[in-house]
């Protein structure tokens, strides 16, 4: 496996804290909620935020913010320790910091304190730009972009350069080769005086057409690509995925499921692992899909709050596997909340109708479905050579996009035995043509209260058959 790239983090450090509690009723004095049993932690935010996930892809990252004397600027170099390399800029006033005020995992207010900013660049910080292989500026509002500018604008003449902006800061430098604004921040951008000057269709700037949906992401996104002088703008539409400009059609890069949590850092998610994948290389298409995934799955596990405190996010996968952690997560979720989980397992080489018949059976069955699917070594074991005829990978991927499916893990045995031992799922699902057979696991599924449950299977449906007719159909001329 190739050695990730080092990727140098430019930008506004916060220190960020949470109040987790329950609400459970009204003030007497007031009709606000009373949050009792509150919970603090404290992480990383900003750009620190941004740092530790590219470092949690197993990438060395330096991280240039600028922190002072006082208490939070203390204390989030605490939590950087061993995370990143920290160069420090100076910093006037206090570090900005803010915390949120959650009941039942949903914000209801946040305080914001400190109004620090970057006083001056350094030598020692203006050679880490110099020499950096690639950069990520996570930008704030809050002075260091600017005061490294110049920095930076050679940065971007030299190496990949991703750029995620805030309306507060200034525009990025010339020549970067992502911007990742969100869908308002594009909008923000846009609407400013000269941001539609290229663009003599559009009407006057910040209006010209709907302004919303993907029409008007769309078009912030390619006016700004050229009043940025930017390679490319991916607009961030949330739970939608991306919009991808280099200032002419735009590539739609859909969200691989509908993620429902917390979205707290999942724009730093999102430009951390574009950031990352530029700098090992890879194509900005490529980058951004791999980011929206990213940003998806991380919403999905529970966002900032399910990283520990003081402890590194876990990393990103590598393309093309699944572990089990993503499905035990689910599965904790779901029993946490009363519900049932249902899982399914098999090879789903060829996916079919009657693969897609028995997972929509199966998730009707309980709250959750995760299925458990053979890696390439235990198909072949199983199949023979010649099997799988879809890789892991691209099998993996199918399944996700079922509607049906909430995860999935892979295990390397012949038999799901050790990844259901995991799991513990309430229902563990099978085909019918399983029906005069005692499954192997029966017995294990059943040592925890839960339950085998054969479903209908689609007549005439099999990947044998499909291949067959495939290998012997009459080829054109």
């Amino acid at each position: 496996m190739r050695t990730p790239v080092p990727l140098l983090v430019v930008g506004d450090a916060l220190l960020d804290h949470d109040l987790c509690g329950r609400a459970e009723r009204l003030a007497p004095d007031a009709p606000v909620p009373v949050v009792s049993g509150a919970r603090r932690t404290s992480r990383p935010g900003g750009a620190a935020l941004a740092a530790c996930l590219a470092a949690a892809d197993g990438r060395p990252v330096t991280l240039v913010t600028a922190l002072g004397d006082d208490e939070a600027s203390a204390t989030l170099a605490r939590l950087l320790a061993g995370r990143v390399r920290l160069v420090r800029l100076p910093l006037t006033g206090a570090l900005s910091s803010k915390t949120r005020i959650l009941a039942q995992g949903r914000p209801l207010l946040r305080l914001d304190d400190g109004e620090g900013r970057a006083a001056q660049a350094t030598r020692e910080a203006c050679r880490a730009v110099a020499e950096a292989s690639a950069v990520l500026v996570a930008d704030y509002g809050r002075g260091t972009a600017d005061v490294l500018r110049e920095a930076l604008t050679g940065a971007a003449a030299r190496v990949p350069v991703v750029w995620d902006p805030h309306p507060r800061g200034s525009p990025p430098v010339p020549g970067v080769r992502l911007v990742t604004p969100s869908t308002a921040e594009a909008r923000s951008f846009a609407a400013r005086p000269g941001a539609f000057a290229a663009r003599p269709d559009t009407g006057t700037a910040g209006q010209g057409g709907s302004g919303g949906g993907l029409q008007g992401a769309a078009r912030d996104a390619g006016a700004l690509v050229r009043v940025w002088r930017a390679a490319s703008v991916a607009v961030t539409l949330g739970g939608r995925g991306a919009l991808l400009s280099h200032g002419e059609t735009p590539l739609l890069v859909p969200s691989p499921a509908t993620a429902e949590g917390d979205a707290c850092g999942a724009g730093d998610r999102f430009a951390a692992t574009a950031a990352g994948r530029l700098a090992d290389g890879e194509l900005t298409e490529t980058a951004v899909r791999a980011a929206v995934h990213a940003a998806t799955r991380y919403v999905t596990e529970g966002g900032v709050r399910s990283l520990p405190e003081g402890a590194a996010p876990p990393p990103d996968r590598p393309a093309g596997r699944e572990p089990a952690d993503d499905a035990l997560r689910t599965a904790a979720r779901v029993r946490a909340a009363g519900g049932s989980v249902v899982a399914a397992g098999g090879c789903f080489d060829l996916l079919h109708a009657g693969h897609v018949a028995l997972l929509q059976a199966a998730r009707r069955a309980g709250d959750c479905l995760v299925v458990c699917v053979n890696s390439d070594a235990s198909v072949r074991r199983r199949k023979g050579d010649g099997r799988p005829l879809v890789p892991l990978r691209d099998r993996v991927r199918v399944l996700r996009a079922l509607e049906c499916v909430d995860a999935v893990a892979v295990f390397e045995e012949d038999t799901p035995e050790r990844l259901l031992g995991e799991l513990r799922p309430d229902i563990w699902a099978k085909g019918g043509d399983y029906a005069l057979a005692r499954l192997p696991e029966a017995s294990l599924v059943e040592s925890w209260g839960g339950q085998v449950v054969l479903f209908p299977y689609l007549d005439g449906r099999s990947t044998t058959g499909i291949a067959r007719r495939a290998a012997s159909a009459p080829r054109p001329r």
